[in-house]
């Protein structure tokens, strides 16, 4: 089954982090399904840019929670500081295709096998 999605979410600054929407949208879904196996996640800016990073956005797999568990990176912590992009950079789970000059949308795709 996939899961799909549109439109920019919104993003609530408590914290000094790098991180756009979309990156923070999929730390929170990363969070939520704590290591579920089966689903993968890619939330991106189709004009390559989120927010004030350089990447598009970010994808999760099945493994990204305990990836990130034998880094040591603490996902509620970096979610709390709006730090999604550094999450996701140390998991190099970041999607930078550099500027495509089209704003079309945000979207989102979950597919669960």
């Amino acid at each position: 089954m996939a899961l799909l999605s549109g439109g920019e979410t919104t993003v609530t600054i408590k914290g000094n982090g790098r991180g756009g929407r979309n990156a923070e949208f999929l730390l929170s879904l990363l969070i939520e399904l704590a290591g579920t196996e089966a689903i993968y996640a890619l939330a991106c800016d189709t004009d390559g840019l989120d927010g004030s990073e350089n990447n598009a956005g970010a994808l999760i797999t099945p493994d990204s929670f305990h990836r990130a568990e034998k880094l040591g990176l603490n996902a509620t912590a970096y979610l709390a500081n709006n730090d999604a992009y550094t999450f996701f950079q140390l998991l190099n789970d970041l999607v930078i295709t550099g500027p495509t000059f089209t704003n079309v949308n945000d979207y989102r795709a979950i597919l669960i096998l």
